[in-house]
């Protein structure tokens, strides 16, 4: 292999410790929330300053979680490539990686933001590292309710660069995805339920019957939709009434596709869909954010 070659796939195993799409999950939350918080199109190099921090710190985050987790994930079919379950990265550099990507990103948003969003930066880091990784991830089948708080904080980090503090607006957005990540993630789970529980990590899947895990989909899936309401009802002066149809179609769409896998797993089938739900919740969350950032700039 060329000394090119080696770099290339050195360089290839470090990003992929950053986790790439959770990455992109969490810009396209962001954008949206700063366009709204203005009532139109920010400052373009607010913008940028705010997707380089964020995009630092969500990747500082989802190092210092492969760090942690590198026992589990060499046992787990869906990690086991992971650079630091195969051994392509030492814990020793991937620890060092991390904070040196923590420490860049709280001092990025500290100089070319304000304190506020740096303040809230640092939160949302210990939250996902210290409170979801290290506290909740191997105890309790709510680990991902509480720890998903984590992938909440950028529609405040984003708000607050705009603003510099926060508003019942940004309130509703953050609440939105709070309800949306269990009906996001417990698919994911019931896919991966068998390594889940090799691994020893009590996800809601691995504890409990699909259908009951359908049903707390369906429950949280009706809070996420009258909280995607809820934005206009406090930010209404921005939008239009075409977001409100946007977000309860949306809505009903995908509460449609939980209350069709829990049919299936009511029913006792093997196969209920579980990564269609996956699948369309990412397409529900993505849709909503563009229907936040385009609504603000229609002319009615």
């Amino acid at each position: 292999m060329s000394t090119f070659a080696r770099v290339r796939e050195t360089v290839g195993a470090y990003v992929a410790l950053t986790k790439p799409r959770v990455i992109e999950l969490l810009l396209v939350t962001t954008f949206p929330s700063m366009i709204l918080a203005q009532g139109g199109m920010p400052d373009l190099w607010l913008v940028l300053m705010t997707m380089i921090g964020g995009t630092l710190a969500a990747g500082a985050s989802g190092v210092m979680n492969c760090y942690v987790d590198r026992d589990i994930d060499k046992v787990m079919n869906r990690t086991k490539r992971r650079p630091l379950a195969t051994g392509q990265i030492s814990p020793r550099n991937a620890l060092i990686f991390g904070w040196v990507l923590t420490v860049v990103s709280l001092a990025w948003f500290l100089v070319f933001i304000n304190w506020q969003s740096a303040v809230l930066t640092a939160g949302a880091m210990a939250i996902y590292i210290v409170g979801y990784t290290i506290i909740l991830k191997r105890r309790t089948a709510q680990n991902i309710v509480w720890g998903g708080l984590a992938g909440c904080m950028p529609v405040f980090i984003g708000w607050s660069a705009v603003t510099g503090d926060l508003s019942w607006g940004a309130v509703m957005l953050f609440l939105v995805i709070f309800f949306w990540t269990p009906p996001h993630y417990w698919p994911l789970s019931m896919k991966f339920k068998r390594d889940y529980a090799n691994a020893g990590v009590p996800m809601l899947p691995v504890v409990a019957a699909d259908k009951r895990v359908a049903v707390e989909m369906i429950l949280y899936t009706l809070a996420m939709i009258a909280a995607s309401l809820g934005v206009y009802v406090f930010e209404h002066e921005k939008m239009t009434i075409v977001y409100p149809i946007v977000a309860l179609v949306l809505g009903a769409w995908f509460l449609f596709s939980c209350v069709q896998m829990y049919r299936k797993a009511a029913a006792g089938e093997k196969k209920i869909g579980e990564m269609k739900v996956f699948h369309a919740s990412i397409t529900y969350l993505t849709l909503l954010f563009i229907a936040v950032a385009v609504d603000v700039f229609l002319p009615f």
